[in-house]
C-alpha cells in the first residue's frame, strides 16, 4: 500500500491490491500519508487457500480496474 503512495507521488503508476481483510488498515495508511483518497483493489482474503483456478478468477476481476488506475493515476498522491 505504501509502495503505491510513494510511486504515485513519484510520478509512477502503481496500482495497489490488498485482501479485503486489511481494508481498514489500507484506508488509515493513506490517510496517515496524506491521500485519504487513494483508490486500491481488493481480493478476498485470504488468497494463500485459493486454488490456481479461483485465483486466475480473482485477478480477471480486478483486471480491467487495474489497468484504469494505471492509466488515471491517482490525483491526490501527486505531491
Amino acid at each position: 500500500m505504501l509502495d503505491g503512495i510513494l510511486l504515485e507521488r513519484a510520478g509512477i503508476p502503481a496500482v495497489a491490491i490488498i485482501t479485503d481483510t486489511f481494508r481498514a488498515t489500507g484506508q488509515e495508511i493513506s490517510k496517515a500519508w496524506g491521500v485519504p483518497n487513494f483508490r486500491f483493489l481488493e481480493m478476498p482474503h485470504p488468497i494463500v487457500t485459493m486454488s490456481e483456478a479461483q485465483l486466475d478468477e480473482e485477478c480477471a476481476r480486478i483486471a480491467d480496474q487495474t489497468i484504469t488506475l494505471l492509466r488515471e493515476g491517482q490525483p491526490d498522491a501527486q505531491g
